[in-house]
């Protein structure tokens, strides 16, 4: 999309069909209709539209909200009954106050909240369908709080919604939910349910649903109901003419449902969910006659068309482009409209699911309504999707086709190349993608049935290393390098000799050997591949490109994408050894962490990066070997860079005072934790400060014996480097990490003002310090380190502008 926005024609390629109908989406059809006027009634003749100039696609983009609308029209007319408002009567009101503004209003509903349930394992409650909910939360705004209170009633139970704050806080934060995991409580009975009993329960086909609340749209608010049962009645009026029956494949690592008994994509929706999508879904096909015949009235209105072949032929074309537009919106709500959604308690809102790149299981969740204007709302959805489209259609030519990497693609000659290849084992991208992909060829396959050909996603060859694809893990990682060697071959002899083959790798994955160092699999292999085929290594380009949101230390994600920078690597290139790699390694990447620190490249990321640099040392041999005269392997390659950084980064050190030296160095053993006051001492002679001294500092306390560093958040909030008479490295990330946090990067920049010229090492211990807390698994330490840096770009802007113009005791003006 980017090389066509500069005018470049664009070819794309893939195996899988739902990232070709992307690329199809993005780079194909709006190029095939742009500068066209749309066709729909309201741009006809005598109509505001007439007249208008329409750039790039954005005709398309006005025909996909038009008939966007009239689909929206259509389904609320067939399906509108499934979604019931909700009366508020002078009775409600009486039981809750907050209700008596809406008396005699009807509210459209937002969503309505369910639980998943199984039997309980106690005998005397047998009969008894217990809620498993990880929480009885509905909302934790201050002063909007409420929440979902059971009611034993006999032998059953009861679900009543109540506003303000529960008075048991923590037993209704926690529902039903014993621990992580598919630990429940009975809540009947209070009898312990482990995860072994509700697998069990789920695939014997005993798991249900029972309805927790409701939430409707008020003034300007969420209003949360108790349910009825007439609430809970009116989905089984859901007629469901079709549904996805198309079994759900791969490791349960990440398709954590299957244990539970949901091994088919029709399990993971509601029947009134599968109505509401089948209706859309069927719509797409109606909407793509009406185009068709609305784009032939507009040829003849025009003048411009006489009924041909080929009229007839151009239109039925322009309608596959609407339609396409307007299936994959279909397939997009899914993620909202299905059993594996999440309601926001913090927020009051829907969340949808694939909020990581898995299927795992949900227990409680909520069933938007599509007519509501809110998460999951069909309107929201399409005009989404065409005002993204209407900034599209450049003039140049775009193509996307369906094909494994591994084919020899002839179109690849003279090209410029930049691709994203798949990472080893981290995603099973087709196995996910088939959750849309039953949507998008109930929808589309009329449109495109080639695309749509097969009943799931194509797998055999899809180029990534899982297990339960092959014989063993040995087995998949060999698949994986043959396949990658040969792509990477075909790349390196038919792109472009003038300009590198560029190579997106958003992956974080390590492991520590205890001989070797650390190294990576997924890198390993992935870089063997790349070397296999005759790269060699230029560069690294750090490319920020991952949403904020995405970077959780448990999810091996990155904040950018590393990009390798290759070219086709030379004959005559010479054979080193062992101990000139480790000496150019020593002697260059030092400097490249340096270039990559001020390019405020962030500290999640830094590992990844300096693997481009090391790894162009490497390539700049025909091979390195060893004392042996043994080829040195790329994980050993990995190893030694590794190791170089770690060391780079501990050279750093040399710019810190003694007292953040201390402080770095008890960190690394004990965090924020208590340790001993003698061996505290010992530490402190050894980097020429000492305990009272770092006391004194205000980093550190000292009490029976025993000492520790303030965490960020005990810091005095009144503290001025401009008067602090023994200013340290420590206290002044610490502190800007406190006030980041607290007060945002406005307030943090004040701080970083006053420090002046100083404020620049502070971004070098933040890289020190997020080394020690990944190492250490210290991920919430770590997460705040990262951001500091992230933010720092932000933070130095803001801190030109703000009224401090001098530092003290540099006398230099920021």
């Amino acid at each position: 999309m980017e090389a066509q926005r500069l005018g470049l024609d664009s070819y794309a390629s893939d195996l899988n069909p739902v990232a070709v109908l992307i690329n199809k989406a993005m780079i194909e059809i709006p190029s095939k209709f742009a500068n066209k006027p749309p066709v729909n009634p309201n741009a006809g003749p005598k109509k505001d539209l007439v007249g208008r100039q329409w750039k790039g696609a954005e005709g398309l983009a006005e025909d996909v909200r038009y008939y966007g609308q009239w689909m929206r029209d259509e389904a609320e007319k067939r399906i509108g009954q499934l979604y019931p408002k909700v009366e508020i009567t002078a009775a409600m009101a009486l039981e809750r106050p907050d209700l008596n503004k809406y008396v005699g209003q009807k509210l459209t509903v937002i969503a309505w909240l369910w639980a998943r349930t199984v039997k309980s394992p106690n005998p005397a409650f047998a009969n008894v369908d217990v809620p498993l909910t990880a929480t009885f939360m509905l909302s934790t705004k201050a002063g909007k709080e409420a929440y979902v209170e059971p009611v034993i009633e006999g032998g059953s139970y009861r679900f009543t919604v109540k506003v303000g704050k529960p008075k048991d806080a923590e037993g209704v934060k926690k529902g039903t939910k014993l621990s992580r995991g598919a630990n429940f409580n009975c809540l009947m009975s209070g009898t312990p349910m482990d995860s072994k009993y509700v697998k069990e329960e789920g695939t014997a086909g005993r798991m249900g649903t029972r309805m927790l609340a409701v939430v409707a749209m008020g003034d300007r608010e969420r209003v949360y109901f108790s349910p009825t049962r007439e609430m809970e009645s009116v989905p089984r009026q859901a007629k469901v003419a079709w549904k996805p029956d198309v079994e759900i494949s791969g490791s349960t690592q990440y398709l954590g449902v299957q244990p539970y008994g949901m091994t088919n994509f029709s399990q993971l929706f509601t029947s009134r969910q599968l109505q509401m999508l089948t209706t859309f879904s069927d719509l797409v096909k109606e909407a793509h006659e009406q185009v068709k015949s609305d784009a032939l009235s507009a040829r003849r209105s025009t003048g411009n068309g006489s009924g041909t072949t080929t009229d007839q032929g151009s239109c039925c074309a322009y309608a596959d482009a609407v339609a396409t537009y307007l299936g994959t919106t279909v397939s997009k709500i899914t993620s909202y409209h299905c059993t594996l959604g999440v309601w926001r308690v913090p927020e009051g809102k829907t969340g949808r699911a694939f909020g990581r790149q898995a299927i795992p299981m949900v227990w409680d969740f909520p069933e938007c309504n599509p007519f509501a204007g809110a998460g999951g709302d069909w309107k929201g959805a399409y005009s989404d999707c065409a005002n993204l489209l209407a900034n599209l259609g450049g003039s140049s030519a775009g193509k996307a086709r369906q094909a494994p990497a591994q084919e020899s693609n002839d179109w690849l000659i003279n090209a410029i190349v930049s691709t994203d290849p798949p990472y080893y084992d981290n995603v099973p991208y087709a196995d996910l993608s088939d959750f849309f992909y039953v949507w998008l060829r109930h929808s589309l396959r009329p449109v495109m049935p080639e695309l749509f050909s097969t009943m799931a996603t194509p797998k055999a060859d899809e180029l990534v290393a899982f297990a339960y694809r092959h014989e063993n893990r040995e087995s998949a990682g060999a698949f994986f390098v043959a396949g990658m060697t040969h792509v990477m071959r075909q790349l390196a002899k038919k792109s472009h000799p003038a300009f590198p083959v560029t190579i997106y790798y958003a992956f974080r994955q390590a492991e520590t050997d205890t001989e070797e160092g650390t190294a990576s699999t997924g890198w390993e292999a992935f870089l063997e591949a790349v070397l296999n085929a005759g790269f060699t290594v230029t560069g690294t380009w750090p490319m920020r490109t991952e949403l904020k949101g995405a970077l959780k230390m448990k999810r091996n994600a990155l904040a950018s994408s590393i990009i390798l920078v290759c070219r086709a690597r030379a004959e005559n290139y010479p054979v080193a050894t062992r101990r000139e790699f480790v000496s150019a390694l020593q002697a260059e990447l030092q400097a490249a962490v340096v270039q990559l620190q001020q390019g405020n490249i962030a500290p999640v990321d830094l590992a990844q990066a300096a693997i481009g640099p090391g790894m162009a040392i490497y390539t700049r041999y025909k091979r390195v070997v060893d004392a042996q005269g043994q080829p040195l392997s790329v994980r050993e390659a990995l190893a030694l860079i590794n190791q170089t950084l770690d060391e780079a980064l501990a050279k750093q050190e040399g710019d810190f005072d003694a007292d953040s030296r201390w402080a770095l160095a008890w960190f690394e053993q004990s965090g924020f934790a208590e340790g001993e006051y003698g061996v505290a001492e010992t530490l402190s002679k050894a980097k020429n400060t000492s305990v009272t001294g770092l006391v004194e500092a205000g980093i550190l306390a000292s009490k029976a014996g025993k000492v520790r560093l303030l965490r960020p958040d005990e810091l005095p909030e009144d503290w001025d480097p401009t008067t602090d008479s023994r200013l340290t490295v420590w206290e002044m990330v610490h502190n800007m990490i406190r006030v980041l946090e607290g007060d945002g990067e406005g307030t943090a920049a004040e701080l970083a003002a006053k420090l002046g010229s100083q404020a620049e090492v502070t971004r070098e211990l933040a890289y020190r310090l997020y080394t020690l807390c990944e190492r250490k698994k210290r991920a919430k330490e770590a997460m705040s380190y990262n951001g500091l840096v992230q933010s720092w770009p932000e933070i130095q802007r803001l801190a030109r502008q703000t009224d401090v113009a001098t530092d003290p005791k540099q006398g230099e003006l920021i």
